[in-house]
């Protein structure tokens, strides 16, 4: 099992930034994938962004590209993302999530991983 918590939402204007934190306990944290979703309100769960195992790689979504960067210290089993140049329409619960460590064609769908976070709350205003 991997326990993750998110910390670092907030209410934000828009072109502000935030950075989140999901801090993972349990099993070895560079065994696994980590990764961002949202879910706002009357839409699907959202992919956001991936990281690799040991942080050489990453994938976002179109919608957050030049503007989100995702990171990992394996050291303190700490994933983060930071949020620049936020848009009302980044408001959503943000989830951290813990995945396979090899690369699949669906690392964009949620059911490619096995552990979630409460999430935190981001709100951007206009």
């Amino acid at each position: 099992q991997v326990q993750l918590v998110e910390s670092g939402g907030g209410l934000v204007q828009a072109g502000g930034s935030l950075r989140l934190s999901c801090a993972a306990s349990g099993r070895p944290f560079g065994d696994y994938a980590m990764g961002w979703f949202r879910l706002a309100p009357g839409k699907e769960r959202e992919f956001v962004a991936r990281i690799s195992p040991r942080g050489s790689t990453t994938y976002y979504a179109d919608s957050v590209k030049g503007r989100f960067t995702i990171s990992r210290d394996n050291a303190k089993s700490t994933v983060y993302l930071q949020m620049n140049s936020l848009k009302p329409e980044d408001t959503a619960v943000y989830y951290c999530v813990a995945g396979k460590s090899y690369l699949s064609p669906r690392y964009e769908s949620s059911s490619e991983y096995d552990y979630w976070g409460q999430g935190t709350q981001v709100t951007v205003s206009s």
